[in-house]
């Protein structure tokens, strides 16, 4: 497993448009995902030690930034013939026990991750109401472990900032995961 760090956001880079399936039985695009103050897009999977710690903080973080009008998407890019845990079925399986409130989506071909610029899970992109680039850091402090309680909540507060201004803070703090498992 090999951890990698996010690059830094590249402010006003527009949001690349997708069609994909979801573990609802819907296909969902760009514009169907986003929210009336923006969308936050999360690349991330179900086999992840980084986003295992953060699983619970992800459901509480996106279900506050929907009534603040951000809403998310969640994409698994990984293969899954080498990490069975991604599997389709088994996103459905983790949606429906993790409690996830927003559209949870296959990229079998990897085509999204790439256009987007993925490298890690979990990988945050923080758009604003003009799908503009405003967010690319981290949840909070947790890595493999679930940060203690009490912690800075990065990525809720940039995409409140977001809501409320349609800009991210310029200081931000890279996520951190496993490499996304791409097809050779």
């Amino acid at each position: 497993m090999v951890s990698l760090e996010t690059p830094v956001c590249n402010f006003g880079r527009p949001a690349i448009d997708f069609s994909l399936p979801g573990v609802d039985g819907r296909t969902w695009t760009l514009r169907e995902c986003m929210g009336e103050k923006g969308l936050l897009v999360m690349f991330i999977c179900n086999h992840c030690p980084y986003v295992k710690a953060v699983q619970e903080r992800l459901v509480r973080d996106t279900g506050e930034l929907m009534a603040l009008g951000i809403n998310s998407v969640a994409i698994m890019s990984n293969d899954p013939s080498d990490y069975p845990e991604d599997s389709f079925e088994n996103m459905k399986t983790v949606a429906e026990e993790s409690g996830y409130r927003f559209p949870y989506l296959m990229d079998k071909t990897q085509e999204v991750a790439k256009a987007y610029g993925a490298v890690c899970t979990p990988d945050f992109f923080g758009y604003n109401a003009n799908s503009e680039l405003q967010y690319r850091g981290r949840l909070d402090e947790s890595r493999k472990e679930t940060a203690p309680t009490g912690v800075k909540r990065d990525l809720y507060e940039a995409m409140k900032l977001v809501a409320e201004t349609g800009q991210g803070p310029r200081e931000q703090i890279p996520s951190m995961g496993c490499s996304i498992k791409w097809r050779e």
